[in-house]
């Protein structure tokens, strides 16, 4: 019952994904952001803890129910935590409304042909057998186009959807994200490529699967609609890509279909030395306005 409520929250629901997956490279940057500094911590062991807390404030606060936030993609260190003394998937889920996905790539590989595909994961099958274990519904994994370069964003693409194929054999969603670089000057040609891809692949799925679909928001106005409305995509969510969140949320919300999946976006602006009082204002405000571009669009 649990994961036939998660499909019809993910398929239908009015609201936006949480982005709560920053690995150990982004963890540093993210902390900053939030005003810990490296001095702050000796070594990775106490920055993952602070990157919890962190991130258990966030799902703890008032405002971060299902009404809005739809999902979260969770740090595969974060699924294997606590929040608020549950395990942190059956926490959102059963405390928040809020459908649990896992960050399951393990980083990306040097550029080659204009990508940067994903590193070799051998232990995938252990994590998604853990993974399901947990109660997550769904998993995510990032990929990178930095230039409009056709047999790049092919492999690319091929290689999200293979390993796409793996994550459903064990009964979970996965989402698909091939980032185009917000900063290139041939975005747009990038973008007709990996769509082209994209539809390719789609187009040869079973019939009986679905996938989702993680991209930056595009050069053009409704570009992505296809993909919007092809029967093998359960949902598109767009990616914030380095835009503040007032600029993010303006592109969303020209966008039909496309809800949000933001990261620094979401928490813009939040600090650890702010007061809960005050930190809980702040993230409410957050996804009061990501969750009104999505709906907008």
């Amino acid at each position: 019952m649990s994961k036939q409520k998660q499909t019809l929250q993910m398929q239908s629901g009015i609201g936006f994904i949480a982005a709560l997956d920053q690995s150990g490279g982004s963890t540093p940057k993210a902390l900053n952001l939030y005003g810990v500094d490296e001095n702050a911590y000796s070594n990775d062991e106490e920055m993952y803890d602070m990157i919890h807390a962190m991130r258990s404030r966030i799902a703890m606060a008032p405002a971060f129910t299902g009404d809005n936030v739809l999902g979260a993609i969770l740090f595969e260190m974060t699924m294997d935590r606590e929040i608020n003394g549950m395990p942190s998937a059956k926490f959102l889920w059963e405390e928040r409304g809020v459908v649990p996905f896992l960050k399951v790539d393990k980083g990306l590989e040097d550029e080659v042909d204009g990508v940067q595909i994903m590193k070799p994961n051998p232990t995938l099958d252990a994590t998604l057998e853990r993974a399901a274990a947990a109660g997550i519904f769904g998993t995510k994994m990032r990929s990178v186009i930095n230039a409009a370069s056709l047999s790049g964003i092919k492999a690319l693409v091929d290689q999200q959807f293979d390993v796409g194929a793996q994550i459903i054999s064990h009964g979970l969603m996965p989402i698909i994200e091939p980032e185009v670089t917000i900063s290139i000057s041939d975005k747009a040609e990038a973008e007709i490529m990996m769509m082209d891809a994209i539809l390719a692949r789609l187009d040869a799925m079973p019939e009986d699967q679905q996938v989702m679909l993680k991209v930056t928001l595009p050069a053009v106005e409704n570009f992505f609609r296809p993909l919007v409305d092809h029967p093998r995509v359960m949902r598109v969510v767009a990616l914030s890509g380095g835009y503040k969140r007032d600029h993010a949320n303006d592109r969303l919300s020209l966008n039909y279909g496309i809800i949000a999946s933001f990261s620094r976006a979401l928490t813009e602006g939040l600090s650890a030395q702010q007061s809960d009082e005050a930190f809980n204002a702040d993230i409410a405000s957050a996804i009061q306005s990501i969750s009104a571009a999505s709906a907008a669009g």
